[in-house]
């Protein structure tokens, strides 16, 4: 399966509105995905998705989840038809019982906007096997950095691991309107940018008590600790590339990274 090893991805996903937007944070992740090499799975882990323990998803066929209120009627006829994974969903909880993490199975569950509004512009084609894999309920930056060092096998068989979350998530800040982005929410992402360019994993986990204005950004953490995952997931040693620098309704941070080992690029 795939030719591998493939890159992982950490993908600001925005509002819904973003999956058809022609804002600079859609048109720079349409860019990227012009980039990105084709994958022979996808697994995704989004932070619209908690379990009480990490969950793969296995319908073959996913249903397109609307899991949204208050936005344009057009957002929820959207669909994202790409197949699912079973078989990479055995194989990485397999992988994370290897490494003494439990997992669970759910045989239902669909894409949420987290999983479709991001692929939408990275691969509209929805023609790539994409598997869903939750975050687990205690939130916890080492478990999940855990996981991903546990699930990393999966990028030598061509499997492509995207976390989906934010680099800044507060939706009590936002601003509709648009306007110049916050003081706060300028130098969370100037921070974030300096730590994964440092490599900075230790930093990464002890987010909440090293990164300025941690609580501001993240006043909850499930869309700052899909980054985990992904980085676990690049290995010890690894480069990190920004493909996506842009800032919507005002305080959001549609930040977008790319990581692998530094000998990957050219």
């Amino acid at each position: 399966m795939g030719t591998g090893p493939m890159p992982t991805l950490f993908v600001s996903h925005g509002a819904p509105t973003m999956a058809v937007g022609e804002g600079p944070g859609a048109l720079q992740m349409r860019r990227a995905g012009t980039t990105l090499p084709r994958p022979t799975a996808i697994l995704m882990v989004s932070a619209h998705w908690i379990a009480p323990a990490p969950t793969f998803a296995t319908a073959p066929r996913p249903a397109t989840l609307h899991d949204f209120r208050g936005f344009p009627r057009s957002l929820y006829e959207l669909s994202y038809p790409a197949p699912g994974a079973p078989e990479v969903a055995r194989l990485g909880a397999d992988l994370l019982e290897a490494h003494g993490i439990a997992s669970a199975l759910d045989p239902e569950r669909g894409f949420d906007h987290g999983v479709w509004s991001p692929l939408m512009l990275l691969y509209p084609g929805a023609d790539i096997p994409v598997v869903c894999l939750s975050l687990a309920a205690s939130l916890d930056p080492a478990r999940h950095l855990a996981m991903g060092r546990a699930l990393a096998p999966l990028r030598e068989r061509g499997v492509m691991i995207v976390a989906s979350g934010g680099a800044t998530h507060n939706l009590g800040e936002v601003d509709p309107a648009g306007g110049t982005p916050p003081d706060w929410a300028v130098a969370f992402d100037r921070w974030l940018a300096e730590r994964l360019e440092a490599g900075d994993v230790d930093g990464l986990v002890d987010w909440e008590r090293s990164a300025p204005h941690a609580m501001t950004a993240h006043p909850t953490p499930e869309h700052f600790v899909p980054l985990l995952v992904a980085v676990g997931a690049a290995g010890d040693s690894f480069a990190a590339q920004r493909l996506v620098d842009a800032f919507e309704w005002g305080s959001l941070s549609l930040a977008a990274w790319r990581f692998e080992e530094p000998t990957m690029y050219p």
